[in-house]
């Protein structure tokens, strides 16, 4: 049968509220009283936008909150949507020293958050609009997060933007695929807003390639970004997978951010098939949203699994059910509704992915949610712009220091560069391009170009590390890889 909405409007805000409360700002000073404010502080080489960590925390610490917004937001215009969404375990809160002296980091996020909130929550403009324009034109491809950092960066070095995206809203994943007790879309829609007011235009429900051609933005604008992200969830190829019930598990999430939460359908036995954080997502959430059961599909084990570990405990937490070296072969029906997968166990051999002969068995489920991957959007990049060059799995070849493409006058970042990673990687590969488009365009660099930020305390000093991850941050979880350490308590 058709799967329907479980819980009220009273139990859904309680289940589905922030994961990660708000500091008062009593929580806030003390919380910042920790910090050790150090000389070449590993946060910020942990920060793909270099936020000087110790800076705003110390302004946090002496009731200048705005002034620590204006820390924050100045390097990551996102600021506010990262501060929910980052996964700090393994960026600037696993690199902080005092998980070595005590075993617990400085809680950076809720700093991040807490200052973001007290600006927005306020109406106060910490990035003032260019006071002149150079009239210089760019357009941007994608309102995500990639988009919008490139697009701010430019309206504050003082050119004409326009982003065109084909949904009704701006934030790309921020607005439509976080998990709602990480953010509300509203956050998301806030900075959209902020960036509106440096000057930057927008145009929603508007497709490249469908309500406007690619020549008409090449005749009018001198460069183009392309912020374009990845594309539709791959399709499983199993008899059944058309079934009303079967939904990619982004739709799901998008459903929750664009519908009253009590409206929201949701199956009583939840299958999840993938093991990345979008199938955590999901998963977690319809727990949330009333599944009684909901269990994660993966046809490889759980130590090659690509879910970040502490959503891997959340979900556990949440009830989450997980069944390893397993493959669906079809979606079972039932009056042309999901009534259950037919599974079979998997082996890894030699790295590839095989199905044990007579292993079939089935699961009754009346929902499955997809979280296999999403497409790249070669086809799509290839008709935009022919010429312009991609590799063998689909991503665009750009140059990592200008985020430059084989086409000179345009540039690209995000998931459509990257294949997929955090929102704080994509911010500050839009913003590392506006910083390239500019110097295209007027033959200016800006001053840390090249470099990034510098730590406070490191002006003056001759040499040396800058005290940034802009250009190249350390990720804690791969630096350990690396290393064959962990640096981090399990």
């Amino acid at each position: 049968m058709p799967i329907q909405p479980r819980l009220d409007a009273a139990a859904l805000a309680e289940r589905m509220a922030d994961i990660k409360p708000a500091f008062s700002p009593q929580e806030a000073r003390v919380e910042a009283a920790r910090c050790l404010y150090c000389f070449d502080a590993p946060c910020i080489a942990s920060c793909p936008t270099g936020i000087d960590v110790p800076a705003f925390i110390k302004k946090i610490a002496v009731d200048n909150v705005t002034g620590a917004a204006r820390t924050i937001l100045e390097a990551n215009v996102l600021g506010a949507s990262c501060a929910r969404v980052c996964p700090t375990q393994v960026l600037c809160e696993g690199a902080c020293v005092m998980l070595d002296l005590e075993k617990k980091p400085i809680e950076i996020g809720r700093l991040q958050r807490f200052a973001t909130d007290h600006v927005s929550e306020r109406g106060i403009d910490v990035l003032p609009a260019p006071a002149a324009t150079t009239g210089r034109r760019v357009a941007v491809l994608g309102a995500g997060p990639a988009g919008l950092g490139c697009a701010a960066e430019l309206a504050r070095l003082g050119h004409e933007v326009t982003v065109y995206d084909k949904k009704p809203r701006g934030g790309g994943l921020n607005t439509y695929g976080i998990a709602y007790y990480k953010m509300r879309p509203e956050v998301s829609l806030a900075e959209v807003e902020l960036i509106e007011r440096l000057g930057v235009r927008f145009r929603f429900d508007c497709e490249v390639g469908r309500d406007i051609a690619v020549a008409d933005l090449e005749r009018d604008c001198e460069a183009i970004f392309l912020g374009l992200g990845l594309g539709g969830v791959r399709r499983l190829g199993i008899p059944g997978e058309d079934l009303p019930e079967v939904l990619d598990a982004l739709e799901f999430i998008e459903w929750i951010h664009t519908r009253p939460l009590a409206e929201v359908p949701v199956g009583r036995r939840v299958a999840v098939l993938g093991c990345g954080n979008t199938a955590i997502d999901a998963v977690t959430q319809a727990i949330r949203m009333g599944a009684e059961q909901a269990t994660v599909i993966y046809r490889r084990g759980e130590a090659e699994m690509s879910a970040y570990g502490f959503e891997y405990e959340l979900a556990k937490t949440d009830g989450a059910a997980f069944l390893f070296h397993a493959v669906p072969v079809a979606v079972l029906e039932e009056a042309g509704h999901v009534s259950g997968l037919r599974l079979a166990r998997t082996e890894v051999r030699d790295g590839r992915v095989e199905i044990l002969p007579e292993s079939e068995w089935t699961e009754p489920f009346d929902m499955v949610l997809s979280a296999v991957g999403q497409e790249k959007q070669a086809g799509l990049l290839e008709s935009l712009f022919p010429g312009l060059e991609l590799d063998r799995r689909g991503r665009v070849v750009h140059d990592p220091a200008t985020m430059q493409t084989s086409l000179p006058h345009v540039f690209a970042g995000g998931d459509c560069t990257s294949g997929g990673r955090e929102v704080v990687n994509a911010v500050a590969e839009g913003k590392k391009a506006a910083r390239a488009i500019a110097r295209q365009l007027t033959g200016e660099q800006p001053a840390d170009v090249g470099c990034g930020p510098v730590q406070h305390s490191r002006h003056g000093v001759a040499g040396g590390p800058t005290g940034s991850g802009f250009e190249a941050p350390v990720r804690v979880h791969e630096l350990e890889a690396a290393l064959g350490v962990r640096l981090t308590p399990s």
